[in-house]
C-alpha cells in the first residue's frame, strides 16, 4: 500500500481538496483525495513536463 503525501499547496486540513503524491521506483503517482480511486501514473519528466505547463500563461488560441 503506497504513503501519499499531501501537497503543501493543500489547505492543511484532511478534507477532500488536497493533491496528493506517492513515490514508486520507476514512477510518480497522483491522486485528488477526494477520488482516491483515481490514480495517474507518471514519469519523473512527464511529471516535470505536467508542472511546467501548468504554470505558464494561457495561451488564447483562435
Amino acid at each position: 500500500m503506497p504513503q501519499w503525501q499531501k501537497s503543501s499547496y493543500s489547505n492543511g486540513t484532511d478534507g477532500a481538496d488536497c493533491l496528493e503524491l506517492t513515490l514508486r521506483r520507476d514512477a510518480l503517482l497522483l491522486r485528488e483525495s477526494d477520488e482516491p480511486d483515481r490514480v495517474l501514473t507518471l514519469t519523473p519528466a512527464a511529471l516535470s513536463a505536467l508542472i511546467s505547463h501548468a504554470t505558464q500563461p494561457a495561451v488564447i488560441r483562435k
